[in-house]
């Protein structure tokens, strides 16, 4: 038997120290979250995906009671950027979120395995690494790839 450890590696920036362009992308997900339909989790997410055409596309959580018809941010984002503008590839990935206080959560949170097993798709598309940025008010995480927060995942398609 043997056994290792698995390491991802993360930089924490502070928003300031990000470029314009990604400040950019971290505020439109973060508006994205006031276009959440969030009535039964009250748990508002946002994403905005650059694309290599230039194009930033939004999506958020919508939710539903006939529970698991509803679909988050990550994903409506995702696959209208996909339908919208197929010869496009995904560049980089902002999700924010707003708790159940209505307010911009601290730390960030991160994509479910069903959006990361969706974005790793599109990131195997663009057959180059997808960053993804996980932004709280307090904290900003960022991953060099979707695959880097999947480790172990569907790769063969």
């Amino acid at each position: 038997m043997r056994t290792f450890d698995i390491t991802i590696p993360v930089t924490e920036v502070s928003f300031d120290e990000l470029s314009p362009e990604k400040q950019a992308l971290v505020t439109a997900a973060r508006k994205a979250t006031y276009r959440s339909y969030a009535p039964y989790s009250k748990f508002n997410v946002g994403a905005a995906i650059e694309l290599s055409n230039g194009e930033v596309v939004t999506g958020s959580n919508q939710e539903n009671a006939a529970y698991p018809s509803g679909i988050c941010a990550e994903r409506t984002a995702a696959y209208y950027a996909h339908a919208t503008y197929p010869d496009a590839k995904f560049k980089t990935i902002a999700i924010a979120a707003r708790g159940t206080d209505g307010n911009e959560i601290g730390n960030p949170i991160s994509p479910c395995g069903a959006c990361r097993q969706a974005l790793l798709e599109y990131e195997k598309l663009a057959e180059e690494n997808v960053e993804v940025i996980l932004a709280g008010k307090d904290r900003i995480f960022i991953f060099p790839s979707v695959n880097s927060t999947l480790p172990y995942c569907f790769a063969e398609f």
